[in-house]
């Protein structure tokens, strides 16, 4: 299993074994107390032992509370002194990200936990009374003769629709997900599985103006930054030019030159053959400020299917991530400049909500002036269109639920081709309950929001946000590299769902406490940017240009590892119109019945006789 993940850990490997229970470890360098540290690590004479892939932020108030006098101390210790302290429920009192496995001897348990935003990925095989297995990744699993290769089909229909609720699943029957924010003990009574940590979407922080919100934000958001920032080696930004990517980067620049840093690296995609996709401009007013080693990747030459078999391997799934090409040209750039922690600003627009369900709120409470200001300030920022939210907002929430079903009847296909997936075969569909799966994990978000809240909770709480930790951390692994998300700070996080929803949308203005917190750190064309370029055009572009030959081969002819799941007369048909018109939506279902194709073909799995 270590030899599996090889490339997770180059800088050694360690095992320990007691009895039944074995533990192992690769070892990436990245902060500097882990220059010292050897994993597994284990304390004979309390029977104690650990294994972990944990980065801290709450040392300092860990060392006080453990009176602990080294404060070289290593993360993994810690959290090893923390269990001592507070026992199962030693995770709640951990900051950062994390997955870690404790095992007690002496009450023949074993711990596990991941962190509450699932940066940290953790996979486990359990045969009750007979055997279990964790790893990392899902190919360090498979290489265990006591694990059974199942294809789990109804995660086949998830990626075709796709649904990426369930937290749990994998392409794998035997093979599950720790969902984050839980821990999970094994003991002679069996596996129990438990939530340690949860959103509350019913606290709601008041201060006194919106300079108090903005110097909160900005206090958290700083310390966010400056615990990423821990490491032994040089460290990188990704820089899109939008606001969440000049945000970190431009706050890790003025912390670095307070200590007299070196300049931080950027890594930037840009697009000169598809300029509609360029944000140069952008990237450029922050590169200006000084500071930064700019690096820059040529994206448009690159294609969604780039390296596809060698991501498919390091990825061990079908993976929905359509970008996922253009992180693989910045970690290798990054791995060039010996970088090996890498900011990343993904989704920060679910930790710092655009607020748009305030305009639900403000109908339904009757507040039409102060409706009219909100639907008037979007309209000229240009993110969206007044129109555009009235319709999303205001009409669609107000309509009776069996009139809004009505309207999804006439605009929908029947369920088992909805979604914008016109592909699917209809008998695999029928097979595996496809339209009863839909309604389990999509109902609830079906319905309209109606408070700024409830849609930030929904957004935070959403199966997407792991699922695409999962596939970049598995990406940065295959260049030793960690990526560090700074909006996913569960402090920063549990703080913006709990701000009044004038501080998310204010006259117009989305995320208004971050562009408020960002003043003097961000240059102001970026700070008050109304939109942010789509990259759709250069995915299409480069499916189009560099991977005819082998949508060819896998579609036209050789689509057999795919029929059982996919209707090929209708994949043909989309590919061909695809080809006539290159568009966004068609290159999508292309781009996913290919990976699924390959996949398949490279593991050899196939379906149960049912």
């Amino acid at each position: 299993m270590a030899a599996c993940l090889a490339h997770r850990g180059t800088d050694g490997m360690g095992l320990w074994r007691e009895g039944p229970v074995g533990l192992g470890h690769r070892m990436r360098w990245t902060t500097p107390e882990s220059l010292h540290e050897s994993l597994p690590f284990s304390r004979p004479s309390e029977r104690l032992a650990i294994t972990a892939d944990a980065r801290l932020d709450n040392r300092e108030d860990l060392i006080a509370s453990l009176n602990v006098t080294d404060h070289a101390i290593s993360d993994s210790t810690l959290i090893l002194l923390a269990y001592d302290r507070w026992g199962d429920t030693c995770p709640e009192k951990l900051l950062g990200d994390f997955a870690f496995v404790i095992w007690d001897g002496r009450r023949q348990a074993l711990l596990c936990a991941r962190d509450p935003m699932g940066v940290k990925p953790f996979y486990y095989h359990h045969q009750p009374d007979r055997f279990f297995a964790f790893a990392s990744e899902i190919k360090a699993l498979l290489c265990l003769a006591e694990i059974p290769r199942r294809l789990n089909e109804e995660r086949v229909a998830d990626y075709l629709v796709p649904i990426l609720e369930d937290m749990e699943a994998t392409f794998f029957r035997d093979i599950v997900r720790l969902p984050p924010g839980h821990r999970l003990l094994l003991d002679s009574r069996g596996l129990a599985l438990q939530r340690y940590w949860s959103l509350d979407p019913s606290r709601e922080m008041r201060l006194d103006s919106d300079e108090a919100y903005a110097e909160a934000f900005r206090s958290l958001f700083s310390d966010a930054v400056r615990a990423g920032l821990r490491s032994a080696y040089p460290v990188g930004s990704l820089l899109s030019g939008g606001l969440d990517s000049s945000s970190i980067t431009c706050t890790a620049r003025s912390l670095i030159a307070k200590n007299g840093g070196k300049p931080l690296h950027t890594f930037s995609a840009i697009f000169d053959d598809v300029p509609e996709c360029d944000e140069r401009q952008f990237i450029k007013h922050v590169v200006d400020q000084g500071g930064l080693d700019a690096h820059y990747v040529r994206a448009d030459r690159l294609s969604p299917l780039t390296d596809l078999d060698r991501v498919l391997w390091h990825e061990d799934e079908p993976f929905y991530a359509p970008n996922l090409y253009m992180h693989w040209g910045l970690f290798k750039s990054a791995q060039e400049q010996s970088v090996r922690v890498l900011f990343d600003g993904f989704d920060g627009d679910s930790t710092v909500s655009h607020g748009m369900a305030t305009l639900t709120e403000l109908a339904s409470s009757g507040r039409w002036i102060a409706l009219a200001a909100e639907l008037i300030g979007m309209s000229r920022h240009g993110r969206r269109s007044g129109w555009d939210g009235l319709r999303s907002y205001v009409i669609g929430p107000m309509l009776p639920d069996s009139m809004r079903r009505a309207w999804r009847s006439l605009r929908r296909r029947p369920v088992e081709r909805s979604e914008g997936n016109s592909t699917i075969r209809s008998e695999f569909a029928d097979r595996i309950g496809l339209a009863e799966r839909l309604h389990y994990w999509q109902g609830d978000r079906r319905k309209p929001a109606h408070t700024a809240r409830e849609e930030h909770y929904r957004r935070l709480t959403w199966g997407v946000i792991p699922f695409a930790l999962e596939v970049v951390d598995r990406a940065a692994a295959a260049f030793s590299i960690e990526p560090r998300y700074p909006f996913f700070d569960r402090r920063l996080v549990e703080f913006c769902l709990a701000l009044p929803p004038e501080q998310k949308l204010h006259k117009g203005w989305s995320r208004v406490v971050l562009r408020r917190a960002m003043a003097g750190t961000l240059p102001a064309v970026i700070q008050w940017r109304g939109g942010k370029t789509k990259l759709g055009s250069n995915f299409d572009h480069g499916l189009f240009t560099f991977d005819r030959k082998f949508l060819d081969y896998i579609i036209l002819k050789f689509p057999t590892v795919i029929e059982l799941y996919v209707d090929i007369g209708a994949l043909r048909r989309v590919y061909e119109r695809y080809l006539i018109r290159p568009n966004v939506s068609d290159a999508m279902m292309v781009w996913k019945a290919a990976t699924l194709g390959l996949w398949l073909g490279r593991t050899g799995l196939q379906p149960e006789t049912r």
